[in-house]
């Protein structure tokens, strides 16, 4: 497998979760719209943006919820994903929420208001709704994590959805967060195999 990034984008969390389950992959750096090289990564993968995961069969799989669904699923001695259906629904709904509102509807506004915002004058009020959204999805994960280690009972792919906003806060000063989330944060981030993966995303290729 190939895991497409880009270093310190939403993709970290896909990185995190593929080093965390420990099988060997393959990582490849995408290129950035407006780049030279970004009609060749298009042709990888159309829609243009970061996780891709290209599978062993040669198929590729895009949106971060269905990589991580389809990575725990083929991985289910991990127990990344609950086997009952109510606790997989849980689980995705969390995810789901995370990525869809709490990165793309909130962190993305307070930090590219351009994409929302149809003049300048308007530029502040598009990041102030986007960093309230984006730290009522923070304040939502704490209280869900009180008194647990994870936002359920057991490490889940919500974990590293809810990992890449939190290393998102504490890397770029975006949010605050509450004490449960940052030892949740620290607790991915002190395994060595996801520093590792994480950190290893801005070094030079040899």
């Amino acid at each position: 497998m190939k895991l497409y990034f880009l270093p310190g984008a939403c993709s970290i969390g896909i990185h995190a979760l593929l080093a965390e389950i420990g099988h060997p992959f393959e990582i490849e750096k995408a290129a950035r719209s407006g780049t030279h090289e970004f009609e060749s990564y298009k042709r990888v993968n159309p829609k243009g943006k970061v996780p891709a995961l290209l599978r062993n069969d040669g198929s590729l799989l895009t949106e971060f919820p269905v990589i991580a669904l389809y990575l725990a699923r083929i991985n289910p001695e991990r127990g990344l994903i609950p086997t009952d259906i109510e606790g997989e629904i849980r689980v995705l709904e969390m995810t789901e929420y995370l990525v869809s509102t709490v990165h793309m509807q909130g962190y993305t506004r307070a930090r590219r208001p351009e994409k929302f915002a149809p003049s300048e004058s308007d530029y502040a009020a598009v990041k102030a709704m986007g960093l309230g959204i984006f730290q009522a999805g923070l304040d939502r994960a704490e209280r869900q994590i009180n008194g647990k280690d994870w936002l359920f009972e057991q490490m889940t792919i919500a974990d590293f959805a809810l990992f890449y906003l939190e290393h998102w806060s504490v890397v770029n000063g975006i949010g605050s967060l509450g004490q449960n989330c940052q030892t949740h944060h620290d607790r991915l981030w002190s395994k060595i195999e996801i520093r590792r993966a994480i950190e290893s995303e801005t070094m030079p290729s040899s």
